[in-house]
């Protein structure tokens, strides 16, 4: 038996093993429950649908719009500090976007800074003024575009330093000024990639489940939550995740529709840079106008943090928890990096050697697992890894008389197996990146001097791919130390993290005590956030 062979079979069992709990979602449609379905469309269901798609769309918008301007004035323009600001608009994805919608909270509600101060100056009582109330839609559209527009920043960037400087010339002698050249030439050819960036930010809006829970919107995430723990009915609770699942994959689909589209805008040549000196009076408004942005979505939350964490730190003589908290955190956000990063190694590996159609279309499906909201994925996994435990203490009890009771649902293995399907997107593209940049000469030349497949894995590959692993591990750390809906409702009894405290003390209304977990998942964050900019450089 070759390797090759096991391989292909190992990856065919996983790929089957991982969509188990997207099947169990879809098909839990299978036994319909239409009382409970009768009462959710008359009271709430209208409510989620609503709120989901205002969300979606206000934060696509939105963030499309922060995004794309962004990108055009550091891929196009000569300003003061415009090195420093292109790699500092993408520190907001080090904060959780649940962080920020507590932070802002705070910063803005009736007791913060901001309104106090107002009260202060104009003598005005609370309700005899107008401000705008934080914990509303168009304040989770806020909160959620300030954290997200970096996800269509990257993309239009490098979509717009792609462009060929002929095209510019070929504008400015047809006429057009820089408004013309951007709305008419520029814009369309970077249209898909800010699309894509578009059609990310939907998702992950779809997705949250922190933010939205704390504003108090009602959409289908907070519903999914509400119906299992709420109504205690989880079968229509994975209902209703199948009605999210059908449109994020619509989504899903509608985004590899417009990478596709991609190739055909790309300018493979050699291109000199496009920025433009301008005058300093258009300098110091576009200078002025990403430091607001940079300000709002990463300053702002982050000095409100330190200032919080300090408080804490200087009134706290006790740190055990929190230390316990980290190495939770630490050590199942590690375990899951190396585990993803394994698997999609071995995915990458059985791709690359032996192709076919079958084993591509499953791995396509196992890799797909980014797409499905975590709260989707859990409840998915609950159904499964229960069934299992059902069935193996069935088994025990009758042949040795001895049941085990929850070996895998309620243990750190449902978490780590959750992690392992929404994250394994996230290692396989690296880990398939750096396969890709090995010419298969290598191969060839390492089959020739008598090694073996595993031979050539181990002494030619595995030390050209350590970066992309390492560099694919680290990010797949940080969204695990992130994650928070399949977090909640998998771990195991008296198991926190960092992301978990943070949500219930700040449920609590104690916005101060859960600053200092919140200011260690963010400074966790901003080293992948480094390494994203470094990548985009180099391209």
């Amino acid at each position: 038996m070759t390797l090759n062979f096991q391989l292909r079979h190992l990856v065919m069992l996983l790929s089957l093993l991982m969509a188990l709990p997207a099947f169990v979602v879809l098909g839990s449609w299978l036994l319909p429950q239409w009382d409970s379905w009768a009462h959710l469309a008359d009271t709430v269901l209208a409510g989620y649908i609503q709120n989901s798609l205002v969300l979606a769309f206000g934060v696509g918008i939105t963030s499309g719009a922060l995004g794309t301007w962004c990108a055009w004035c550091v891929s196009q323009y000569q300003f003061p500090l415009v090195n420093h600001v292109r790699w500092m608009l993408f520190l907001p994805l080090a904060i959780p976007p649940y962080i920020m919608g507590y932070l802002y909270t705070g910063v803005l509600d009736f007791s913060g800074p901001i309104q106090r101060q107002l009260r202060d100056i104009t003598g005005l009582s609370y309700g005899e003024y107008w401000f705008p109330d934080v914990q509303s839609m168009p304040g989770a559209i806020f909160v959620l575009s300030l954290v997200l527009f970096p996800y269509v920043y990257g993309l239009a960037y490098v979509a717009f330093t792609s462009q060929s400087r002929s095209l510019l010339q070929v504008a400015q002698n047809h006429g057009l000024n820089g408004w013309q050249y951007f709305i008419k030439v520029s814009l369309p050819l970077a249209l898909p990639a800010i699309l894509t960036g578009i059609l990310l930010t939907m998702m992950e809006s779809l997705a949250d489940f922190g933010t939205v829970e704390y504003l108090g919107i009602a959409t289908f995430t907070t519903g999914i939550f509400r119906t299992w723990f709420g109504m205690n009915q989880p079968l229509v609770a994975a209902q209703l995740s199948a009605g999210l699942v059908c449109f994020v994959l619509f989504l899903f689909w509608l985004e590899k529709r417009v990478r596709e589209r991609q190739r055909f805008y790309q300018n493979n040549q050699q291109n000199e840079r496009l920025s433009r000196q301008i005058s300093k009076t258009n300098a110091l408004l576009v200078l002025s106008s990403l430091l607001l942005i940079m300000t709002l979505s990463f300053f702002v939350p982050l000095l409100r943090l330190v200032s919080w964490s300090w408080l804490v730190f200087k009134q706290s003589t006790e740190f055990g928890e929190l230390l316990a908290l980290v190495t939770n955190s630490v050590l199942v956000a590690g375990f899951a990096a190396v585990v993803i990063m394994a698997i999609a190694l071995l995915f990458g590996y059985a791709l690359r050697n032996k192709p076919n159609k079958l084993l591509s279309f499953v791995s396509s499906i196992a890799v797909t697992g980014y797409a499905f909201p975590g709260a989707v994925i859990a409840v998915g996994t609950v159904i499964v890894l229960g069934k299992a435990d059902l069935m193996l203490n069935e088994f025990l009890g009758s042949v040795f008389n001895w049941q085990p009771g929850l070996v895998f649902s309620g243990t750190l293995v449902a978490l780590l197996f959750a992690y392992s399907i929404r994250y394994l997107t996230v290692g396989f593209q690296h880990v398939n990146n750096g396969l890709n940049r090995i010419s298969p000469s290598f191969d060839q030349a390492g089959k020739t001097l008598g090694e073996s497949d595993y031979g050539v894995l181990r002494k030619i590959h595995f030390p050209i791919l350590k970066s992309s692993l390492l560099v694919g591990g680290l990010m797949v750390f940080v969204d695990v130390l992130k994650e928070l809906p399949a977090t909640l409702i998998l771990r195991p009894f008296n198991f926190d993290t960092l992301a978990v405290k943070t949500y219930e003390l700040a449920s609590d209304e104690r916005l101060t005590d859960a600053s200092l977990p919140a200011l260690l998942i963010v400074m966790a964050g901003i080293l992948p956030v480094w390494v994203i900019q470094r990548n985009i450089k180099s391209h």
